[in-house]
Parts: C-alpha cells; sequence; structure tokens
C-alpha cells in the first residue's frame, strides 16, 4: 500500500476502545469505533491488507463520530475509504452493517452478509414493521408488559420514537465455504447463527485468526433474542454455532466488542459452561414457584456486576426478559420444563402491538402469557 506507515503498537486491555489502528497479526489492523451512550463502548473493525486495497470485517455504526474514525484508522495504515476492497460483516445488527451499506452508497464499495440475516431484512422492509416491535411482542408474552410500556417511554423521551428505518440488501450472500480473498489470503466462512439468524465468522486458518464478530466475546456474553425476525430456539443455536466454533482449530480471537485474547477454544468453554449454569438455574427458579419468563427474569443477577431486573435500564431489561425466554425454551426442548400460555392483559402501550399489524393502540387485542412449570 503506498503511504504504509506502521501502526502502533496495540493498547492493553483496559485501553481496547482507544482510538487508532493497531496490528494484531500480519496485514490485519483493529480500529476500534465509537458507540456513544452504548454499554459497550466501541466495535471493533477489521482492516484486512488485500493487495493495494483493504477489506473490512465489519463496517460500525453510521453515526457522524464514527466515519472520521474509521478514516483516521485507515490513514495510520496509508488508506482511504477508496481503497476498500469491500465489506464482510459478520451480522446485521447496525454498529456492523450501517456504515457499510452508508459508504457503498457514495462510492459503490461491495458489500457482503450472511445469507441467513434475509428474513430480518425482509421484515425491517414490511411498510408495516416498528423497529423493536417483535421485542414489544416478546415482553409482553413474557409477563413483561411493564418493561414493554418502560421501553417505549424511554424512546419517546430521547425523541427517537418508534419508526421505520430504510433498509437495503447487501451486494453479495455469504453462505458456508472458502473465500479467497485478491491478495492471496484465505477465508473460510462460518455459519454461526445464535446472536442473530445469519451471524457468520470468518476463520483465518494459516494465519491462526478467528475474526468472530459477536459470537465469541472475550468479556461478556453475547445477546440473543435481538433481531426483527426472531429465531425459534436462539439459546439452542448459539450453543450449536459454538460447539462448531469449538471443532475448529484453536485461533486468536478477533472480537467484535472487547480486547483481542490468544484462544477461542478458552472462551467458548467459558460461554458453554456460563449457559449451563444458567440453565440449572432457571430450572430451580421454576421449581421453586416462577412461573411467567418475567418471574424467572426478576430473580436472576444481570451483568458482571451482579444487578438485579430493578437496576437495569428498559432497554437492558428488555435484553434480561429475552435471554431468560431463550433459556425457558431450550429447557422446555430438552424435556426439563413444560410450557403453557394463558391470554395476558390488554395492549395499553401506545404503539401498535407487534405482530398485530395496523392494530389501534389501547385496543383489547390481547398477547397470550408463556408460562413454564416443571416437567
Amino acid at each position: 500500500m503506498a503511504g504504509h506507515r506502521p501502526p502502533r503498537t496495540a493498547p492493553g486491555p483496559d485501553d481496547w476502545t482507544a482510538p487508532g489502528a493497531f496490528e494484531v497479526a500480519p496485514g490485519v489492523h483493529r480500529i476500534p469505533l465509537p458507540l456513544p451512550n452504548d454499554g459497550l463502548r466501541a466495535v471493533n473493525v477489521y482492516a484486512v491488507e488485500d493487495g493495494d486495497g483493504v477489506v473490512l470485517v465489519d463496517a460500525g455504526w453510521a453515526i457522524p463520530e464514527a466515519r472520521p474514525r474509521l478514516q483516521a484508522g485507515l490513514a495510520a495504515i496509508g488508506c482511504t475509504l477508496g481503497d476498500i476492497r469491500q465489506f464482510l460483516v459478520t451480522h446485521v445488527h447496525r454498529d456492523h452493517y450501517s456504515q457499510a451499506v452508508a459508504i457503498r452508497r457514495e462510492l459503490g464499495t461491495t458489500v457482503r452478509l450472511g445469507r441467513g440475516e434475509e428474513p430480518t431484512l425482509t421484515v425491517m422492509s414490511d411498510p408495516d414493521w416498528v423497529p423493536l416491535g417483535p421485542q414489544l411482542h416478546l415482553l409482553r408474552s413474557c409477563g413483561a408488559e411493564a418493561v414493554a410500556d418502560d421501553l417505549v417511554a424511554a424512546h419517546r423521551d430521547r425523541g427517537a420514537p418508534l419508526t421505520p428505518m430504510a433498509v437495503e440488501l447487501p451486494d453479495r450472500w455469504l453462505s458456508d465455504g472458502p473465500l479467497d480473498l485478491d491478495g492471496g489470503r484465505h477465508l473460510d466462512v462460518v455459519e454461526t447463527p445464535g446472536h442473530t439468524r445469519g451471524h457468520v465468522v470468518f476463520q483465518d486458518r494459516a494465519g491462526g485468526l478467528l475474526f468472530a464478530g459477536d459470537h465469541v466475546l472475550p468479556t461478556i456474553t453475547p445477546s440473543i433474542g435481538f433481531e426483527p425476525a426472531l429465531s425459534p430456539d436462539p439459546l439452542g443455536a448459539f450453543l450449536g454455532s459454538l460447539a462448531r466454533v469449538r471443532r475448529l482449530p484453536d485461533a486468536m480471537l478477533l472480537p467484535a466488542h472487547g480486547p483481542v485474547a490468544p484462544s477461542v477454544h478458552a472462551r467458548v468453554d467459558e460461554l458453554v459452561a456460563h449457559h449451563g449454569s444458567r440453565l440449572d438455574q432457571v430450572e430451580r427458579i421454576v421449581a421453586g414457584g416462577a412461573s411467567s419468563p418475567y418471574e424467572v427474569a426478576c430473580q436472576l443477577r444481570w451483568t458482571r456486576r451482579e444487578r438485579t431486573m430493578d437496576e437495569l435500564d428498559p432497554f437492558n431489561k428488555m435484553l434480561a426478559v429475552a435471554e431468560t425466554w431463550a433459556h425457558l425454551v431450550l429447557l422446555t426442548a430438552q424435556g426439563r420444563l413444560v410450557a403453557s400460555a394463558e391470554l395476558g392483559v390488554t395492549d395499553t402501550a401506545g404503539e401498535p402491538p407487534a405482530g398485530r399489524a395496523g392494530a389501534a393502540p389501547g385496543s383489547d387485542e390481547r398477547d397470550e402469557v408463556l408460562h413454564y412449570t416443571t416437567a
């Protein structure tokens, strides 16, 4: 690359959000981009040298703060936005996909995304679709009507009503198989549904690297159940994908959030153990008398700080209830619990209830509330 300058030395784990371009392996540079007002703080975009240009794994969120940070990171390795050959996006969440689409509008850069994200983009293309609609429906089905109402109110208080957004498809879909870059680097696309239905990771066998997106994160457990087209068993899919990645040769973990870590296998083992313990804990809580997913979630502790449900903001309460629901679904599939449903309270959230397109706010239509008992 013309004008190439040596990258800065990678900072320590406490510093992983610091701006710049940091060489994590020969020809691979980590560029952290900001996520303001988000607990994740930053998202790692990886610039992979590819001949006289670069391929970017993930793209960041299309917000004013992110673009100049990406340009500065690319400049540190002698590149511009025009040198990006293509974006390889691990999943459709906005902090990974939206900036790729924005840059494509200007420069025509190729954007590639996992085929499994097509149902989500189809849902988002529906003129009746409401952002967070499936999550609002899920919350009500989980007995968390108050959380759904608080989530809507929080968006209104921030001046961010639940209105549809423009949706754009990728140029090419990604599926399992080899992906050869022009510069001679060989990647393998590995489908890893769970965090989202179409999540993929990219394995560089020769380099001993795994571009893991949000599938394997070094310090937190990836969320599940946060997408417009909900999976019927997101935790089962996630654990199956972890098992698949565990069967691959061990590699350096290049995550989307957090510092680079030396072993994918070590972190996968920790994630599997965490969810195994959580499944046992959820089963015990149901055996103790909790019934709805919301009731169970209120007896669990959340985040690394062991917070109670009452200590979480509405968005993280939503994630907590969705994760609890996912554990209950898997326990039911395993025959450890039995699920049933009954009509819940009348909807009064002031938004068209998800899954009932066109329903009037405050209508007397009701969601079924899920209940679980021991088998």
